[in-house]
């Protein structure tokens, strides 16, 4: 690790002067509390100010269900509302709206908080791949291809027998899913492979022109876990340019005891980020919190807590350099890559 600041400059010095960026944060749906005022909500604007987090994409995850008429279009319609409503907490001024990576830099150093999106579960697609044209012009930046259970697009990490799946369905992406990973690309929307099934990341890392990103993964090699990468799936990431979002869900961090809970922390949040940089590389490598779906740690329990991610990953020899990149640097530009493939 290098570090291009004097050795007196602390943590706190760092993480001010940094883009924090958590890549996944769920919302409370329906009915959302305001993000404007302190809730009970794990992320909130007053939250996000109190923890130095500067950014944050908020999801649009609709659950998995039966794919008959009524459920497709009922997840259709739930994603398209919850874009509109993540594009409606921003203000303006003290809370922008982003697209792009240009857009979070300036909205950044105006001082404001950045707000983005995203939609989780390309079953909300109901078939139809016009609607990731819609979805981009609200503002989502990426579609995560499935969520837990398979569906028209691909084969899930963790397949839902209750809703009729088999341990396969399609040998990973489906003739639609390459259609909608191509589609995604001509648009400038980034793939998102956590929760798929390993054959579908494989598959989607090879097929799309534009790197992909794991937003809410962990390393399966230090716990096994099935959303979790292993090292065939790390080593695809670096060599397609692709990256992994470290998240702070302690299933995925450490296994539970028989009959207990994980007993995960920030340092085992650190001890993912120290593996996989240490097998694909500090730029294949960051960080997210899945806060509000089951993400938050002692130590990293909601977005006022942010500065002490930075704080361990400082304690662990990582400079500014490699802490801009793991909070934002990483993404950004896997975000300007898509833009580019978009315009080309």
């Amino acid at each position: 690790m290098t570090d291009a600041l004097p050795a007196a400059t602390d943590a706190a010095a760092i993480h001010a002067a940094t883009l924090t960026l958590d890549t996944h944060i769920d919302i409370r749906w329906p009915d959302p509390p305001d993000p404007a005022s302190e809730s009970d909500r794990r992320v909130d604007f007053p939250k996000m100010r109190r923890g130095g987090l500067k950014a944050a994409v908020f999801i649009a995850y609709t659950p998995q269900g039966r794919r008959d008429i009524e459920g497709l279009t009922n997840a259709a319609a739930r994603a398209e509302a919850m874009l509109r409503h993540i594009r409606a907490r921003a203000d303006g001024t003290t809370r922008i709206f982003c697209r792009s990576a240009a857009e979070l830099e300036a909205a950044h150093a105006a001082g404001a908080l950045c707000v983005l999106s995203a939609v989780e579960n390309g079953n909300a697609l109901a078939r139809d791949l016009s609607r990731l044209r819609l979805w981009r012009d609200l503002g989502a930046i990426y579609l995560t291809l499935t969520h837990d259970g398979h569906n028209d697009l691909a084969d899930a990490a963790r397949p839902k027998p209750e809703l009729g799946d088999a341990e396969a369905e399609h040998g990973g992406l489906s003739g639609l899913g390459r259609d909608a990973i191509r589609e995604m690309n001509r648009i400038g929307m980034l793939v998102d492979v956590s929760h798929a099934a390993k054959t579908t990341m494989m598959q989607a890392a090879e097929l799309s022109r534009v790197p992909v990103v794991a937003t809410h993964s962990c390393c399966r090699a230090l716990c096994d876990h099935p959303r979790n990468l292993d090292d065939e799936q790390l080593d695809m990431l670096r060599a397609t340019g692709g990256l992994i979002q470290i998240t702070a869900l302690d299933a995925f961090l450490r296994p539970a005891p028989p009959g207990g809970k994980s007993p995960a922390t920030v340092k085992d949040m650190v001890d993912h980020v120290d593996y996989a940089v240490a097998r694909i590389g500090i730029d294949h490598v960051g960080l997210s919190s899945d806060f509000d779906g089951g993400g938050g740690l002692p130590g990293w329990k909601d977005a006022g807590e942010t500065m002490n991610l930075t704080a361990e990953l400082r304690s662990r020899g990582y400079g500014p350099r490699e802490i801009e990149l793991l909070w934002s640097g990483n993404f950004r530009r896997l975000m300007r890559i898509a833009a580019r493939a978009c315009e080309g």
